[in-house]
């Protein structure tokens, strides 16, 4: 029998954000750590579990259904966090197998991506679907495919990274060692790149004016009209519905879902990008896929997703 609650971890390179949450979604205590400031792996799990045993105290201990984690290179099969590199330690950490034996409730762990789209399964824009694709477009790209109902982890838990696909052929060079990944174009750090690569050839733009460029400021310059960033979200959306219509072919999904902080420049992305996909798409699934934006609370969305996983 399911019981009443669950706990959401989200573990981020400087933050660990923690919340006690019920069936609805609704989040009921929350909590937060600063993962870079423990020297070793024991001192950091040791901290997570005392505030996961505040949570028992709480609620009751009975009243648990489990912990769901999610991590970066976080492996659903073994609860590893694997050589992430913006963690503060980069070896293999049996994050799943640690954190049980302190605090002995049932723990799942997954990467925060598929953490996301389990999240927005359960509480969000795809309740109701059993085949639909997340993509956060964060600092990097994530991706969580399901179909039928699961999760796709394939066979070493590392399925769905649609972030590093070939987007642009001899591209960009990516931290992960290859050329052109859709992570280098169309995630924050992305849009960035190619605002500095526009604006050496333009005088005119508002962006000139800004002291640091961020993905935030490129949004707001091109739902305001300048002309520059408006290009800048034309060619973000060329890449990443180009890249969404070679996805489709694999899984067939009912919905794309795009999730973080350049989702939130909101009709600038999602038009041109529903318009890229569509006129790349096999006829077969024309006009049958939607875009739509996350249905998650942004500043829960994570510890919410995480959360889902208990279930």
């Amino acid at each position: 029998m399911n019981k009443p609650f669950a706990i959401g971890i989200d573990i981020g390179g400087t933050n660990t954000a923690l919340g006690l949450v019920d069936r609805r979604g609704q989040i009921l205590l929350k909590a937060s750590l600063n993962t870079t400031a423990y020297d070793t792996v024991g001192d950091y799990v040791k901290a997570v579990a005392e505030e996961v045993e505040k949570f028992k105290q709480h609620s009751g201990a009975d009243n648990i259904q489990g912990v769901g984690v999610g991590a970066p290179n976080g492996n659903y099969y073994t609860g590893e966090i694997v050589n992430a590199v913006n963690m503060p330690w980069k070896e293999v950490i049996p994050f799943a197998t640690l954190l049980k034996k302190e605090t002995e409730l049932q723990v799942t762990l997954t990467n925060d991506a598929n953490a996301t789209a389990m999240g927005e399964m359960m509480y969000g824009a795809a309740r109701g679907m059993k085949d639909f694709v997340v993509v956060t477009l964060g600092t990097g790209v994530g991706t969580g495919f399901v179909a039928n109902g699961q999760l796709i982890y394939g066979h070493d838990g590392f399925a769905g990274e649609l972030g590093h696909m070939i987007a642009v052929r001899d591209g960009r060079d990516c931290p992960c060692g290859r050329k052109g990944c859709l992570e280098r174009y169309c995630s924050a750090t992305g849009i960035v790149i190619t605002a500095k690569e526009f604006l050496a050839d333009d005088d005119t733009s508002v962006l000139h004016k800004e002291d640091k460029l961020t993905a935030k400021s490129i949004a707001e310059a091109a739902n305001a009209g300048d002309e520059l960033a408006l290009k800048i979200f034309e060619f973000t959306a060329k890449v990443l519905g180009q890249t969404l219509a070679d996805a489709v072919s694999i899984t067939s999904p009912q919905a794309i879902i795009l999730f973080g902080g350049l989702a939130q420049a909101g009709k600038v992305l999602f038009e041109p990008t529903k318009k890229y996909m569509e006129e790349n798409l096999l006829y077969l699934y024309k006009d049958k896929v939607n875009i739509l934006p996350s249905m998650l609370p942004g500043a829960d969305a994570a510890v919410l997703g995480a959360s889902a996983l208990a279930w």
